[in-house]
């Protein structure tokens, strides 16, 4: 427990508990009851806006013996944050103890240290957690009564976030408050012998949802015409009707067409994952031509097709259950169209009881993805999003209980021994954690000095800081809410941010958002801004994403660290995305950065990487060099532009006008670097989705170095230097790779930025090409070079630490051997674990940002 503090420590015969973290919908109060009573005290245990309270009266030891249980033997998805304690003399409590209602709290005493509240609800939101154990085997056991129950769920698992309709988290504050409880299940939930003693969610057959099957009386063209499940007559009583439908989806799903299926947090689509037909047709209506789909699996088909590691293993079986990226290690029976050649497999073990039921029935391994048009919000409600469900399904399966917060599955990967989280989604979010001592977010007072973050574009999402009173502010991170490309898009943000605000009792008193001023998340907090007159600071997208990592780490003073992703709007009008930064609180300063190339095409260069490798080529080379390399029949790059193209861009590249610039920006990014350098191998030169092209390159290079045979239990272990390294320069002065003297201070402000200079690798690449060598072993050789310049960097800053933040660590070949190069060099490095490195937490980092941005002369 943090933050213990124990006030007026008197009579000890009454002890009073605030408490703050994760208490609700946990068990806290059955587990509270039960110890209590096992302890012969008498009181009572009650829910509130800021957590639980709690007051006992008893023996002194039988007191101090519920404190110290406390932080040990508290329920498994509790978290403790936060405990204020009191002592006090007995006020005669009746005998007995009681889970009082929400209103009932204990009154605020005059210094608020037992049973107050501030304005705005603090209580933290606990994530939604798959089928337990315990609930599985109810759910297979033929003499129990929830027996082949879809909608089982307990103190332990079940739906939370995505039914919460207000806090703090009782039954009739969630959308199970459609379904009042059978005679049965209010017994158990008034037992406290009984497992659902106080189980919010809890229902049966007899009183909760039931499923409906709507076939929508058209086959997929995978199906040959087949159209057996039409019209399907449902038998009688709960449990028939449930099997039927159930039965009837699996029967669909064999003959080859598309089921939406409502899932914990929202639509998803099924199809056979062996059926090429049938993939083939999902990914032509989703409109997804090439990313990969995920997979919902049995246990046994995991394990035997995607050999998980002990690691990889925790986190299927977490109570998260996200969608885990695992190696293909054995060929799987799928359809090629599952992974479109991607090296990973999209995994996700069953996560509620109706999925294990469907899976059973279907007999394997089905794609699970999201019931979207590609780059739209999640479909949630069988009604409201009946023609969205229509156009893309064959067929609904669907429960009568509403989807509060939709919100998409999870997913995660392993990297260096550790979890990294890629999306925070179902299982994951909320995300709360404590910002820093003195943090911006917390200095306005305690309700209305709220703090409002609006993220970024791409991987929307928003943070809100609350202040507290004498204790730590807190940061609240949603979901992952998609990209804000779309109107769609857009209006879910704004949707949930409402929810959000409502549900926490907040009127936020300043805004934060990023630098970039055409981000849809940025127009809208000026918006916010304007019309509620409240101060609003831009902040550069690399500060956040480093901030993000400081907030995790819970990190004082100046921190520095590397930011490499895609692009972000830089200070001096270019784009960045491969720098190094000093960072505090109230500024940054930018020490270093990868060597600038142009982007022709600009807003179109992400999406297509024969545009980036273009730009790197004429900023190494030069326009004759361009010339010089256009009759090369092994540059696939050059060869993916007609000659009218190629005369055009090469134009706009050597145009030194404004409009030139604005149409081919300089940008400073390691994210459009691995796109130029995956078009060079003959990749991927146009992309359908957001780093397509990384994950292609990082594919072929995490094969090449599993052929050398350097992967095992040690980890992937540091490598000799490569050779074409990418050195180090400031101004026109080099530095090799391993030559120099390395700085044990900052610099002066007045020093230029340390550079990354990737011509020699370039190069390199060239002639390799030219030599028919291995693309494999280029690629890998590209993430080898990466990782020692980072290390040499490092050293030349005179760093013992550095954060490593940034869509580019997504990749777990480039975080691992830079952490390996990091370590020898006795530098620690320090990445985001329970956020995400990507965009996702950048509304999380903007929190902690003040003051105003850094000038151009102290870049």
């Amino acid at each position: 427990m943090d933050g213990v503090r124990r006030v007026g420590q008197a009579a000890p015969q009454r002890l009073e508990l605030q408490l703050e973290g994760l208490v609700q919908g946990v068990g806290f109060r059955p587990w509270v009851h039960r110890l209590a009573t096992g302890l012969g005290l008498r009181g009572w245990v009650a829910n509130g806006p800021d957590g639980a309270a709690l007051a006992l009266e008893g023996d002194h030891p039988a007191l101090e013996a519920f404190l110290a249980a406390l932080p040990e033997a508290k329920p498994a998805h509790c978290r403790i944050d936060r405990v204020v304690i009191r002592w006090g003399t007995s006020q005669g409590e009746p005998a007995g103890m009681r889970i009082a209602p929400s209103t009932a709290m204990a009154p605020a005493s005059a210094d608020g240290a037992a049973g107050g509240s501030a304005p705005a609800a603090r209580a933290l939101v606990l994530p939604d957690l798959a089928t337990c154990a315990a609930c599985l085997a109810e759910l297979r056991d033929p003499g129990n009564r929830r027996h082949g129950y879809p909608l089982i769920s307990c103190t332990d698992c079940g739906p939370r976030y995505s039914v919460l309709r207000r806090l703090p988290f009782e039954r009739e504050h969630t959308s199970l408050a459609d379904f009042p409880l059978c005679a049965a299940c209010r017994h158990e939930y008034g037992d406290p012998a009984d497992r659902r003693f106080h189980a919010q969610t809890l229902s049966c057959p007899a009183c909760g949802p039931r499923l409906a099957w709507l076939d929508l009386g058209r086959s997929s063209a995978s199906a040959g015409g087949a159209d057996s499940e039409h019209g399907i007559q449902l038998g009688p009583g709960a449990a028939a009707t449930n099997r039927a439908a159930i039965a009837a989806a699996a029967a669909a799903l064999r003959a080859g067409r598309i089921v939406a299926l409502q899932g914990v947090g929202g639509f998803q689509l099924l199809v056979d994952a062996g059926n090429a037909l049938a993939v083939a047709e999902l990914r032509r209506r989703k409109g997804r031509p090439d990313k990969p789909l995920a997979l919902m699996a049995p246990r046994q088909w995991i394990e035997a097709h995607g050999r998980p590691s002990p690691e990889e293993t925790a986190l299927l079986d977490s109570a998260a259950a996200p969608i885990v990226l695992l190696r293909q290690r054995t060929p799987a029976p799928i359809a090629a169209a599952v992974t479109r050649g991607s090296a990973w497999l999209g995994v996700m073990r069953p996560t509620s009881a109706l999925h294990h039921l469907l899976l059973e029935s279907f007999g394997g391994p089905v794609v699970a993805t999201s019931a979207n048009r590609s780059g739209e919000p999640l479909a949630s409600d069988a009604t409201a999003d009946g023609a969205v469900l229509a156009a893309l399904a064959d067929g609904v399966l669907s429960h009568g209980l509403a989807i509060v917060n939709p919100i998409d599955d999870g997913v995660a990967r392993v990297a260096g021994g550790q979890p990294l989280l890629l999306r925070q989604g179902r299982g994951h979010a909320p995300i709360a954690l404590d910002l820093p001592e003195g943090s911006a977010a917390g200095r306005t007072g305690a309700g209305a000095g709220a703090m409002l973050a609006l993220g970024a574009q791409l991987k929307a999402s928003f943070a809100l800081g609350l202040p507290a009173e004498g204790g730590r502010s807190l940061a609240l991170l949603s979901p992952a809410l998609g990209d804000l490309e779309s109107e769609a898009g857009a209006a879910h943000l704004q949707h949930t941010l409402l929810t959000w605000l409502d549900r926490h009792g907040i009127r936020p008193a300043a805004l934060r958002c990023d630098g970039h001023p055409g981000y849809v998340s940025t127009r809208l907090a000026q918006a916010l801004a304007v019309r509620d007159g409240l101060p609003l600071r831009p902040v550069q997208h690399h500060h956040a994403h480093l901030l993000a990592c400081v907030a995790e780490h819970d990190l004082a003073g100046p921190q520095l660290g590397v930011a490499w992703d895609g692009s972000g709007h830089g200070d001096d009008g270019t784009l960045w995305g491969g720098e190094a930064l000093l960072v505090t609180p109230s500024g940054y300063r930018r020490l270093a950065r990868l060597r600038p190339f142009r982007l022709p095409g600009g807003e179109a260069a992400p999406r297509e990487p024969r545009r980036a490798a273009l730009g790197l080529l004429h900023a190494g080379l030069g326009a004759a060099g361009l010339v010089a390399l256009q009759n090369r029949e092994d540059l696939a790059s050059l060869a993916a532009f007609t000659p009218e193209e190629l005369t055009v861009l090469s134009a706009l590249l050597e145009s030194t006008s404004a409009t030139a610039a604005a149409v081919a920006p300089l940008c400073s990014s390691v994210g459009r670097l691995f796109d130029a350098v995956a078009s060079l191998l003959g990749l991927v030169q146009r992309c359908s989705y957001e780093g397509q092209a990384a994950m292609a390159l990082e594919g072929l290079a995490t094969a090449a170095w599993e052929r050398e045979g350097d992967a095992g239990a040690g980890g992937r272990g540091r490598f000799a230097a490569p050779r074409d390294a990418i050195p180090i320069q400031r101004g026109n002065q080099h530095r090799d790779q391993r030559g120099g003297q390395h700085r044990d201070e900052w610099g002066d402000q007045t020093d230029e930025p340390w550079e990354l200079d990737w011509l020699p690798l370039l190069e390199g690449i060239l002639q390799d090409l030219a030599n028919g060598r291995d693309t494999g072993a280029i690629a890998l050789h590209f993430h080898r070079a990466l990782a020692s310049a980072l290390g040499e960097l490092a050293s030349a800053l005179g760093a013992r630490q550095l954060l490593l933040a940034g869509g580019c660590f997504q990749n777990a070949l480039l975080l691992e051997l830079a952490c390996a190069e990091l370590h020898w060099r006795g530098i620690t490095p320090l990445w985001p674990r329970r956020l995400p490195c990507n965009d996702g937490a950048v509304a999380l980092g903007q929190l902690l940002a003040e003051g105003p941005e850094p000038s151009e002369g102290t870049q």
